[in-house]
C-alpha cells in the first residue's frame, strides 16, 4: 500500500498508525473526519416546566410556569430549588447560555442500554390478570432514537450529554454517572475523552438493595448484584467533602473496651511496626524498649 506514490514507512506513515486509544461509533466523526459537536442551535428553549420547591404548590401554580431563566423568586439563589421537566439535553443547552462553568454537582441515572422497547405486561387488581401495555408514541421515539441503532445509538445519545455536563460543571464540579455491566466500560471510555483519565476519582460500587441470585429461575452466571457509580471531577479544585458514618454501639464496646478517669474511651494498639526492622519500620529506645517501631 501506498499513498502519493510513496510506500508506508517511517517517513510515510500509515494514518492508522497514528489513531489514538479511543471508542468510536457511528455518528461520532462526519463524513469528512471531524468530530461532531452537539447540535445545540435551536435548543435555546425556556419552554420546560418548572416547580419551586420552597413555596406552597398553590403560590407556584397561581403564579404559572416560569422562564427557565427567571430568577426574580422570593429568594435570590432560588435556582438551587428548581425542578425542570423535560429532556435534558433541551435543558442543558438552555442552561449553557447562564450557567455554563458554573455548576457544582451533577448526578444522572440515565438508561442501561438493556434493549427496553417500553412495552411491558401490567399486573391488575390482585395480580392474577395482566393487560400488555403496548408503546406509547413518545416511547416510540425515545425507543428509536436511543436504541433504535443498537449500541450506536446509545453510546451518541449519552455522548451528546456527557458533553453538555462537562461544559457546565464549573473548575470545582464533579460529575456521578450511575450505570451498571452493560455500558460500564463503554462509559468510562467516553468520560476519559471527555475528563481526562487523570480525573477518574472512583468507581463506586453500589450494592443493590434487593441484590438476589437468580440461579433459581435457571440463570447460568454469577448473580449481578450491584451497579456501578464513576465519579470523575472537572479538575483537581473539584470539591471534596469525605463521608463519615457514626460507629455503632457494639463497635464501640467491641473495639474501645477500656476508660478513661473522665469517662473518653480507648484502646490498646501494639506499637511494633508490621514486619520489623526488615520492612524498613525505624528502630529506636522507648522508655528503654529497642525495638522497630511503626
Amino acid at each position: 500500500m501506498s499513498r502519493n506514490g510513496k510506500s508506508y514507512g517511517p517517513a510515510n506513515r500509515h494514518p492508522l498508525s497514528q489513531l489514538r486509544t479511543e471508542l468510536v461509533w457511528e455518528g461520532k466523526y462526519d463524513e469528512y473526519g471531524n468530530r461532531r459537536e452537539v447540535d445545540i442551535a435551536d435548543f435555546g428553549l425556556p419552554m420546560q416546566k418548572i416547580e419551586t420547591i420552597d413555596e406552597p404548590r398553590s403560590e407556584a401554580a397561581a403564579a404559572g410556569q416560569l422562564d427557565i431563566f427567571d430568577n426574580e423568586t422570593k429568594r435570590l439563589d432560588d435556582f438551587r430549588n428548581m425542578l425542570i421537566w423535560g429532556d435534558n439535553k433541551l435543558v442543558m443547552a438552555s442552561l449553557l447560555k447562564d450557567f455554563k462553568g458554573r455548576i457544582d454537582l451533577i448526578y444522572i441515572d440515565p438508561p442501561f442500554d438493556v434493549g427496553a422497547d417500553f412495552a411491558m405486561n401490567v399486573p391488575m387488581g390482585d395480580g392474577n390478570d395482566v393487560v400488555y401495555k403496548d408503546q406509547s408514541t413518545l416511547e416510540m421515539v425515545a425507543y428509536r432514537d436511543t436504541w433504535g441503532r443498537g449500541r450506536e445509538s446509545y453510546l451518541q445519545m449519552i455522548a451528546e450529554r456527557l458533553t453538555l455536563m462537562c461544559e457546565l460543571l464549573s473548575d470545582k464540579g464533579s460529575l456521578y454517572v450511575h450505570c451498571d455491566w452493560h455500558v460500564n466500560s463503554h462509559l468510562r471510555l467516553i468520560l476519559d475523552e471527555l475528563f481526562g483519565t487523570e480525573n477518574l476519582v472512583n468507581e463506586i460500587v453500589w450494592k443493590r438493595s434487593d441484590a438476589k441470585s437468580d440461579a433459581g429461575q435457571g440463570s447460568r452466571h454469577f448473580s449481578r448484584i450491584q451497579d456501578s457509580i464513576l465519579l470523575y471531577r472537572k479538575t483537581e479544585a473539584a470539591t471534596w467533602n469525605p463521608l463519615y458514618e457514626s460507629l455503632s454501639q457494639k463497635y464501640i464496646e467491641n473495639f474501645f473496651k477500656y476508660t478513661d478517669p473522665d469517662g473518653r474511651r480507648y484502646k490498646l494498639e501494639n506499637m511494633l511496626g508490621p514486619g520489623g526492622e526488615a520492612k524498613g519500620n525505624p528502630v529506636y529506645e522507648v522508655m528503654g524498649v529497642k525495638r522497630p517501631w511503626r
